[in-house]
């Protein structure tokens, strides 16, 4: 296509930006209203996701060893379980480590534990992770019969429970985002039809000059993405306003805590280019759909 063919297509779907202002406002309304939705949703998600991520990397399988094994017995259990399917790493901790770290736990009282270093009663043990966390409970079935372990924890049954509820999370988010965006689509692409045929003279007097679909099709393909990216503005503006407001609200409360919400930047740019993203390609959906039908005709 031409340079001079394409800005005429620019200019004419600007123009018909203006020309047909009410239905203008009703598309760039409908996309702003179902983004500010999706955003919000996203934004809930992504953090949710995040925090769902962080929790699944953290789950460990602590592997006690008998207290009457000896050193080579250790080892050589330790051996055992890198070899084993499934496990990422495996990490020693002495029963000394333990007591200083229960020690160090309890604060001040802690000191009362220094009277156990002659006969300390605690375990020493493995701290093995599972490449994938949802294997946890195999990795850890499969390290219980070695010899030399004593028992084996990893939170048996609330894991089981975290994963189930975070994958209903995730799927109940994402069929909301997608009947959002669908419901976006199918708002633009009546609001199109309405223009299209408030201008099917006009397109009709076109095809008898000899215009290719393809000519008639692009100032409307064009249209659509200004209604797309117009409507994407305010939702990011005020998703931004809100997420600048519950980062600096909670980032101090959850300092040192596990549970972490996403960085303010670059997190609030990559789900703007997101929405614009939507934005335009909704906007190019509806009116390809609408266009394309009434070509047809």
């Amino acid at each position: 296509m031409k340079a001079r063919t394409l800005g005429r297509h620019f200019r004419e779907s600007l123009k018909s930006l203006g020309r047909n202002g009410w239905m203008t406002f009703a598309s760039v309304s409908a996309v702003t209203v179902t983004l500010l939705l999706v955003g919000v949703f996203f934004l809930i998600m992504m953090n949710l996701n995040s925090v769902a991520t962080s929790l699944e990397e953290d789950v460990e399988i602590h592997v006690y060893i008998d207290l009457t094994a000896g050193q080579d017995e250790i080892d050589q259990l330790g051996e055992q379980i890198k070899k084993l399917s499934g496990v990422e790493s495996v990490t020693f901790s002495s029963k000394e480590e333990e007591l200083a770290a229960f020690a160090e736990s309890m604060g001040d009282e802690g000191e009362l534990f220094s009277l156990w270093e002659q006969e300390n009663p605690l375990h020493n043990k493995y701290i093995v992770t599972a490449v994938d966390p949802r294997n946890t409970q195999a990795v850890a079935n499969k390290i219980q019969v070695l010899q030399s372990v004593s028992d084996t924890e990893y939170g048996a049954g609330k894991i089981e429970n975290l994963f189930n509820i975070l994958e209903i999370g995730r799927n109940v988010g994402l069929v909301l985002i997608i009947g959002l965006l669908f419901t976006a689509m199918f708002l633009i692409s009546n609001t199109i039809k309405i223009t299209i045929l408030a201008r099917r003279k006009e397109i009709e007097i076109m095809r008898l000059v000899g215009a290719t679909n393809g000519f008639i099709r692009w100032p409307f393909f064009l249209e659509g993405i200004w209604l797309g990216v117009l409507g994407s503005l305010f939702p990011i503006f005020v998703i931004a306003m809100l997420y600048r407001y519950v980062f600096d609200y909670l980032s101090p409360k959850l300092q040192g805590s596990f549970i972490q919400i996403l960085e303010y930047t670059p997190f609030i740019y990559q789900l703007s280019a997101l929405l614009i993203l939507l934005g335009a390609l909704i906007g190019v959906w509806g009116s390809t759909m609408s266009i394309r039908k009434f070509l047809k005709a």
